[in-house]
């Protein structure tokens, strides 16, 4: 696998495991995560599963799971 890095396709991210979350409604509408081997965390879009990816580093996505959990970002979904 290429050294990842933001933007790069996600296609070319191999031998990578994608999630999304159960959440996700029937159409398929969400993101997909994957940790990478070097610990990264890997975000894609899972109805373009072979677009870009962003990469974001283990604090990162903790930054935003605490962010989510808390409701910092609620107003983005709901008016």
């Amino acid at each position: 696998m290429p050294h990842p890095y933001n933007g790069m396709t996600a296609a070319d991210l191999h031998d990578v495991a994608w999630q999304k979350s159960r959440f996700s409604n029937q159409q398929g509408t969400c993101v997909e995560f994957a940790k990478l081997p070097g610990g990264d965390v890997a975000v894609r879009n899972s109805r373009f599963p072979g677009g870009p990816a962003l990469v974001y580093t283990p604090a990162e996505v903790e930054a935003l799971l605490l962010g989510v959990k808390a409701g910092e970002f609620d107003h983005l979904v709901h008016d």
